[in-house]
């Protein structure tokens, strides 16, 4: 649920008609304008979405006699939709006022023209609609790639972005890490509020990366591009030393390439994380260092 105060807030609207609820009963980022509606159409309504009012309905509308203004606008708002919102700082017709205190919908008014609202609204409304899950770990950028890092506690995720941000990289959240699935291929995570821009070192404790390093140590949000679990060495499994199988992950269903990377002692975590990110960067843009090097010995072979 969307609530109405923080909505009114975040897109700069002025109320016309406060009503007596707090969320905005909106189960999709899709806008209605009601040019249809407004001339006597209502089949195939989508009364549950957001209704914007732009300049051309609003023309129409004034064109009505104010008998035929009351009646259609009566049956509009009696569908019980969410929210209106009238662009372009228009004025309202007393029956639109009217119908809404009638039927209890709020009614706002933007001061931008209408395709601008419609876009920032329908991405506003989409990100907080968005399905949701917080997950342990790490989220780093690291080269433009977001990477989070993953593994059983006290294992050195911190330890190794303390590493990264030194090393000129930022932190986007320790310890706790909220995802939000922003499209079917695309999610974006970002830290608490409450802990962000802190971080958890075992025997120093609680520091804030930002007042220590700088404001561009932190960023509040990033996609997740890959994730890398860590993992004690174990002698007795097989690693991969080639990378010619990729492995994946799924998180609210979209998959996302991983990595595991054993840790032993000596072994610079921070290196090898920024070696695998510019390494996912790279078969992005279409080389594949591995298949480069098994190309080769495959040639060689066939032509000896």
């Amino acid at each position: 649920m969307i609530s109405l105060k923080e909505f009114i807030e975040n897109m700069e609207l002025e109320p016309v008609v406060m009503v007596d609820k707090d969320e905005l009963d909106l189960e999709t980022s899709d806008v209605n304008r009601p040019g249809l509606q407004f001339a006597g159409f209502f089949d195939y309504f989508a009364a549950d979405r957001l209704q914007v009012v732009g300049k051309a309905e609003m023309q129409y509308l004034m064109s009505l006699t104010p008998e035929m203004r009351k009646e259609r606008l009566d049956k509009y708002m009696s569908f019980g939709v969410p929210v209106v919102v009238v662009c372009r700082n228009m004025p309202c017709p007393p029956e639109m006022v009217d119908a809404a205190q009638r039927c209890n919908v709020p009614l706002l008014r933007s001061r931008l023209v209408t395709t601008r609202f419609t876009l920032l609204s329908s991405a506003y409304i989409g990100a907080k609609l968005a399905p949701r899950i917080t997950r342990h770990g790490v989220l780093m950028d690291v080269f433009g790639i977001g990477v989070m890092i993953t593994g059983e506690s006290g294992v050195g995720k911190s330890e190794a972005a303390l590493e990264l941000v030194k090393r000129g990289h930022r932190l986007v959240a320790d310890d706790v890490v909220e995802i939000c699935k922003v499209s079917d291929t695309r999610l974006v995570g970002e830290a608490p509020e409450m802990v962000r821009h802190f971080m958890e070192i075992r025997g120093v404790g609680i520091i804030n990366v930002k007042n220590m390093y700088g404001v561009g140590a932190v960023i509040n949000s990033k996609s997740i591009d890959m994730v890398i679990h860590l993992e004690l060495w174990d002698q007795n499994k097989e690693y991969d030393r080639m990378g010619l199988n990729e492995d994946f992950t799924a998180v609210l269903g979209v998959k996302i390439p991983k990595l595991t990377l054993p840790v032993r002692p000596g072994r610079n975590l921070a290196i090898v994380i920024e070696v695998a990110a510019s390494n996912h960067r790279l078969k992005k843009m279409g080389y594949n260092g591995a298949q480069e090097l098994n190309d080769r010995v495959t040639a060689k072979i066939l032509n000896s």
